[in-house]
């Protein structure tokens, strides 16, 4: 028979697992798409159907081009988020949202973070984002960006399923008044 703390932990392990995976996993296929972009989309544009194509760009702003210029507050605020989910999924403060949907933030936090890193840029953390899904009525974006909005409208849709209760005050007791 086992304890409550042991299944605390066994389940605080699972969840710490399946997040590290499904971010391990983003993070593979972001890279894995953005070095394809590189070498394939350097030098064309691959229509592919209606107004969907793919089409590589350096972004050095946020999300959809936004922010031209604050390359590093944007890494330094996805770097914060990295390590808050590291903090309280590691110090025993396991979150109470999906590991899944976390894992895919983070994953796709990161991924973004890679390029901020690695990419040619103005200091630290000032490279450009590889981006290269265009629908041409839409800013381009990355598999990284995809899956970040994915979890995020999951969540948001999801939201109350993962409140916290609210601790129940005990009713002060009755005094009857004439």
């Amino acid at each position: 028979m086992g304890s409550k703390a042991s299944e605390a932990e066994l389940r605080s392990r699972r969840h710490n697992l399946v997040l590290l995976g499904v971010a391990a996993f983003v993070v593979a296929v972001d890279q894995l798409t953005k070095w394809w972009a590189l070498e394939a989309l350097d030098d064309q544009d691959i229509d592919l159907f209606w107004t969907l194509r793919l089409h590589l760009v350096h972004n050095t702003g946020a999300a959809f081009g936004l922010g031209q210029g604050l390359e590093v507050v944007i890494a330094i605020v996805a770097l914060l988020f990295v390590i808050v989910v590291a903090w309280a999924s590691w110090g025993g403060r396991r979150l109470s949202l999906p590991p899944v949907l976390l894992g895919m933030i983070l994953g796709g936090a990161i991924g973004n973070l890679a390029d901020r890193a690695v990419r040619a840029g103005d200091g630290f953390l000032g490279g450009a984002v590889v981006d290269f899904i265009d629908l041409q009525w839409w800013p381009v974006f990355n598999a990284a960006d995809s899956v970040i909005v994915v979890a995020g409208v999951i969540l948001v849709l999801t939201a109350p399923r993962y409140r916290q209760p609210l601790p129940v005050d005990e009713p002060d007791e009755l005094v009857d008044e004439p």
